[in-house]
């Protein structure tokens, strides 16, 4: 196959096209619209790229459609050509997403973050934390004072992500109705706690770190970090220069499925390999907000139990 030929096949089959073939569907739920998650039983994989790229968050494969074509079970470039070309003009089916997709943004990241107002009590995004994700008013109220987070629209939350010197890099968005992760913005760690601390729990999700932080009270020897829903290249080496200083403790806090054992053994090795102290602690339910509105669950049913 020539070049030329090949690259028209990479214009105009889609790794979409490829996995909607091979039976698998759309997580609705854990996409965005710049990662699409597919699942088929426990198998996941992310497409990336406008649809050009991919790579499994269970294992390190990636690449662009041909090499999802032998990841799903073609034997060689050339099998692996032929079922690409076999679905020429195959228009997989698009999800049902919450929203439009937006315009590219005019303004900087900085400037974005900027121009939205911290979350107050009573604001949409407070009662958001405070009420439909029981994060306790204390523990919101330490992440706006460590200039943390932002009311996103339609009471979204905006959670920080930054370079652990200050600088902001993007932000996680969560809301009622919407998760992704801010345009243009980078992933890297969005960080609760001293930032001097040596024990850091790793989580999935700035909700994640912060109900972590409730239910432990906001230990004071510990930072709450999250990786935003990924494992970038940015959060891994951000990881391993925690893991570096003298005495750390690394936690690994990651759900309770076989994504978070994957991250968590990732974690392990970050540790072992710097020296550095290691424990996985897993949430009783699937994440670790789960846990907390169980927790509060119980605290409010106490008193009703003794009543009776």
């Amino acid at each position: 196959m020539e070049k030329s030929e090949i690259e028209e096949l990479r214009r105009r089959v889609g790794c979409a096209a490829l996995l909607e073939d091979d039976g698998w569907k759309v997580d609705v739920k854990e996409s965005t619209r710049r990662a699409v998650k597919y699942r088929r039983d426990a198998r996941i994989v992310i497409v990336i790229h406008d649809g050009r790229g991919w790579f499994d968050p269970l294992s390190t494969a990636k690449g662009d459609v041909f090499d999802l074509a032998e990841h799903l079970g073609a034997h060689g470039f050339p099998e692996a050509s032929a079922r690409v070309a076999a679905l020429v003009g195959f228009v997989p089916a698009a999800p049902a997403w919450e929203r439009p997709s937006r315009p590219a943004p005019v303004h900087s990241v900085a400037d974005r973050w900027g121009r939205r107002a911290k979350p107050r009590p009573g604001s949409a995004t407070w009662r958001y934390l405070t009420g439909e994700r029981g994060i306790p008013e204390s523990v919101v109220a330490t992440a706006v004072r460590q200039d943390l987070l932002r009311e996103g629209p339609h009471g979204s939350m905006w959670a920080a992500h930054g370079d652990g010197g200050g600088m902001l890099l993007g932000w996680e968005e969560r809301g009622p109705q919407w998760r992704g992760f801010s345009t243009g913005g980078a992933k890297e760690l969005f960080r609760l706690g001293p930032l001097a601390a040596a024990r850091v729990c790793v989580t999935e999700a700035a909700i994640d770190a912060m109900s972590l932080a409730a239910i432990q009270v906001l230990r004071p020897d510990t930072l709450y970090v999250s990786t935003g829903g990924g494992w970038s290249p940015a959060s891994e080496h951000a990881i391993r220069r925690l893991a570096e200083r003298p005495g750390a403790r690394l936690v690994a806090a990651t759900d309770n499925n076989r994504q978070g054992d994957v991250y968590a053994d990732r974690i392990r090795l970050i540790a072992s390999e710097a020296g550095a102290a290691y424990a996985r602690s897993r949430p009783r339910a699937g994440d670790w907000n789960e846990d907390l509105k169980a927790l509060l669950a119980r605290i409010d049913s106490e008193p009703l139990a003794k009543a009776g």
